[in-house]
This record gives structure tokens, sequence and C-alpha cells, in this order.
């Protein structure tokens, strides 16, 4: 799957991410020199980590027919450390439902090997970047 990332030349810095029939906007804050149009790449980023989560959890607790309702999953960052070489993440997971306190544990510990997570954390990831000509007339 190709994700395009595409200008918007309407505004400072928005862009529009394009992934299949789905797109979403991303920006910058003001004091960054955006508008604030859309989340940053760095929200983007943080939000896939819970949307993973939640989705990972839900997919779990079907399968195991555990009776959960609403799953909120909140994801708060540190990034004083980012340039020292540390990010820091961390995730609440607010469970409703029927649940007993070990259907909530084991809810938690699925949330935690979600594969985001463990992308984030167990992986390395090479990235390579390549100059792309625009197609001519």
């Amino acid at each position: 799957m190709t994700i395009r990332v595409v200008r918007d030349q309407q505004a400072l810095m928005r862009h529009e991410i394009r992934i299949g029939q789905n797109s979403i906007s991303t920006d910058l804050a003001s004091q960054l020199g955006g508008d604030g149009s859309g989340p940053s790449p760095h929200d983007l980023y943080d939000a896939a980590l819970g949307a993973c989560k939640a989705l990972t959890v839900l997919l779990y607790a079907k399968r195991k027919e555990i009776p959960v309702e609403g799953i909120e999953v909140s994801v708060e960052r540190d990034a004083s450390q980012e340039h020292a070489g540390t990010y820091r993440l961390t995730t609440a997971l607010t469970l409703t439902g029927d649940l007993s306190m070990a259907q909530r544990e084991e809810l938690v510990r699925v949330a935690h090997k979600c594969p985001i997570h463990r992308l984030m954390t167990e992986v390395t990831t090479e990235i390579s970047t390549a100059l792309s000509l625009p197609d001519q007339p």
C-alpha cells in the first residue's frame, strides 16, 4: 500500500494524507508556522498507538466473548527528552461493560501486545528517501 502526502497549496503548512479511499489533514500548530487545522505528525504517531490498542482489545474481546462495551485509550506524550533519544508515551485504557477484574487485566495485557506497540518498541525501522520527479506533460 502506498500512502501519499500532498501539500495543500491554499494553506501555510497543511498537507492531505491519502490512504486508499481515506484522507486526513495534517498541519502544524500556529507557533510552528501552521494553521493548526489538523493533527501534527507527532499527534498521528501517538494516535496510531492508541487506535491500535483500542482495536486490538475489541478484536480480542469479541473473539473471546468478553462483554466489553466501551473502550477508551488516552495517550500522553512526554517529548521533553526526544532530542536526547527518549520519547515517552503513557497510555491509559478505560473499559466499560460487565467485566471482572481478571477480564480487565487480561485486556490490558492484550493492549500491551498490539502490533503498533510492538513496532514502536521491538522492531528496527529502516527508512530510505528517494527523489521522485513529477510527471511531465
